[in-house]
């Protein structure tokens, strides 16, 4: 039953052959990671120039120019390392997804994480609006509040303790991938009914949340976010080997000497560390987690993770650095919700995903 000749997606074990081009790849997105970031901290209301921009990054900015100095670092520098953090997470995060479910369509919130982190947030928003009102919605973003972000990890937390016991017992995915969809169905019907019997100043407040934000992610709230997702990150690039097995299926993947269960408990916790961390400090952001693996693929070419996973690293690092430069609209005031950006930009490869593999039937 399982006799079948591997397919080229088991050539990352074998093949000892040089491959450049996925090399080159990973060199071209690091160069356009850099140029993102530059542009990302440049552009916004007040402009600054490039030039200006790179010379106060690199410390050598003129003494004088006290006022460009604080928004670069003060203000845009963090909302950039921000940016760069969420990318790499969510793209990183869904690719492991997708490879374990072997579901193209998987993402963060496969695992009901997302939904469990904004049940956190709703408990908070939606029973105690003043306490939302006075340390989040005024705090330079919705990131600025330790409540929030407490409530959010909290939610997520419960939500990976389910996620890990039941992968702990449950040996098909399917159901583990079913079990975490009906989590965030009934998460979601709790704060639906808790928005039905909400004022209408606490509503905003939670809707205000679900759109996303990076600017309120500073000082220690970016430190602890940036190590959070550090070590998500850590566990993803340890998980390439066994990520590499699962391509073929589980049961290939136990004839080559690869312990399932023990991998896919590493996945999944390296999964909640990363989507639990980035929606409790930035909210929920769609898109990127679906959209970002597909996009790799098809740029480096490649179905070995050893690479995938630093390409898409870098990918969703630049998509969201590129989506934060369309939020601020530049030469207008205006700025957009991040998750209505990168929804715009994500649903047409989710559609292209889907059109281009009609014949596919679902896992």
């Amino acid at each position: 039953m399982n006799s079948a000749p591997p397919t080229p997606a088991a050539e990352p074990q074998t093949s000892a052959t040089p491959r450049p081009w996925p090399t080159r790849g990973l060199l071209a997105l690091l160069a356009l990671v850099a140029l993102a970031f530059v542009l990302d901290v440049a552009l916004g209301p007040v402009r600054i120039p490039v030039l200006t921009v790179v010379r106060h990054l690199l410390g050598r900015g003129a003494a004088a120019d006290t006022a460009t100095a604080f928004i670069v670092h003060q203000i845009r520098l963090p909302k950039a390392l921000t940016a760069l953090t969420v990318g790499s997470g969510l793209a990183v995060s869904g690719l492991q997804m997708q490879t374990l479910f072997r579901n193209p369509l998987a993402g963060p919130s496969a695992l009901g994480l997302t939904a469990g982190a904004g049940l956190g947030v709703a408990l908070v928003m939606l029973t105690s609006g003043s306490v939302a009102s006075a340390n989040a919605v005024r705090a330079l973003g919705l990131g600025g509040s330790w409540v929030l972000v407490l409530a959010a990890t909290a939610g997520a937390a419960l939500v990976m303790a389910l996620v890990l016991a039941l992968a702990a017992r449950v040996r098909d995915n399917v159901i583990l991938l079913i079990v975490g969809l009906m989590v965030a169905s009934v998460t979601g019907a709790i704060v639906s009914l808790w928005q039905y019997f909400s004022a209408p100043e606490q509503i905003q407040e939670y809707l205000l949340w679900t759109f996303g934000a990076l600017g309120g992610v500073t000082g220690p709230h970016l430190a602890v976010l940036a190590t959070v997702v550090g070590l998500g990150l850590g566990l993803a690039l340890a998980s390439a080997k066994p990520l590499n097995a699962l391509l073929l299926g589980e049961t290939y993947a136990r004839s080559l000497g690869l312990r399932v269960r023990r991998s896919r408990t590493l996945i999944i916790l390296s999964t909640s560390l990363l989507a639990g961390s980035i929606t409790a400090f930035c909210g929920p952001i769609g898109f990127v987690g679906i959209a970002v693996p597909h996009l790799t693929r098809g740029l480096l070419r490649t179905a070995d993770h050893r690479v995938l996973l630093p390409g898409a690293c870098l990918l969703g690092a630049a998509l969201v650095l590129a989506c934060d430069c369309l939020a601020q609209l530049p030469g207008s005031q205006i700025t957009l919700p991040i998750n209505v950006v990168t929804s715009l930009l994500g649903a047409p490869v989710v559609l292209w995903v889907v059109l281009r593999r009609p014949a596919r039937s679902t896992a």
